[in-house]
């Protein structure tokens, strides 16, 4: 099993590639989509099986690889299972597609958004969890961009509803950019821990260096 540092590098590895993935699945749609009042599903129906889709499973597969480090690190279990969550939602909304631009909704349509759903509810407050045993600076980046996420998420609502789907499509990529980025620090925060693959608490090494001091240091008058 990869120690705790590999695992968060792989998982940024794995956020960055999914990230270059998604810009690219954008640039290839037709210039007739507009990304302001289409959301990330429109394209991505565009070009079934296409690199939105693909962005979409290799998110949720770096999710995973975070998984073991997590409990590592002192993650609880409900933590774990918001982000199983997650990246399920991920991969059901990457394999069920939604209905074509302006048709009626169909059960897989309906499947895919509720999917969706899922996965932008699970994210922010798994974040919000992990802000404790993380710890650090971490902590506070967590527990902002889960308030963030949960914010944009009721934005995001009010446009599908009673807003008419007004900029759903803007409100939609900023709320993805958040949970991106709240993933991306907890991988960051994994990968820059170093001693025994596990956090470190805090006082530790003081502690240490403190024994270490009195055992090498000459007893008085010798």
């Amino acid at each position: 099993m990869p120690g705790t540092r590999n695992s968060g590098l792989l998982a940024l590895g794995g956020i960055a590639l999914a990230a270059v993935l998604a810009v690219l699945g954008h640039l290839e749609v037709s210039d007739d989509l507009n990304p302001w009042s289409l959301t990330v599903s429109d394209f991505a129906v565009s070009d079934r099986g296409g690199v939105i889709d693909t962005a979409m499973a290799v998110l949720a597969a770096a999710t995973v690889v975070l998984l073991p480090a997590l409990r590592r690190a002192g993650a609880g279990r409900l933590a774990g299972t918001l982000l199983m969550a997650w990246s399920a939602g991920l991969l059901a909304a990457a394999v069920v597609p939604t209905n074509e631009p302006g048709l009626p909704m169909d059960t897989a349509a309906y499947l895919h958004r509720y999917a969706s759903v899922v996965a932008f509810l699970a994210l922010p407050v798994a974040g919000w969890l992990l802000a404790r045993p993380l710890g650090g600076r971490a902590a506070g980046w967590l527990r902002g961009l889960a308030l963030t996420s949960l914010l944009l998420a009721a934005v995001m609502v009010w446009s599908a509803y009673p807003g008419d789907r007004l900029l759903i499509g803007l409100a939609e990529r900023v709320l993805i950019l958040a949970e991106v980025t709240l993933l991306a620090v907890v991988a960051a925060t994994l990968a820059g821990r170093r001693v025994g693959g596990v956090a470190v608490p805090r006082g530790w090494e003081h502690h240490q260096l403190a024994d270490v001091s009195r055992e090498v240091t000459p007893a008085r008058g010798a």
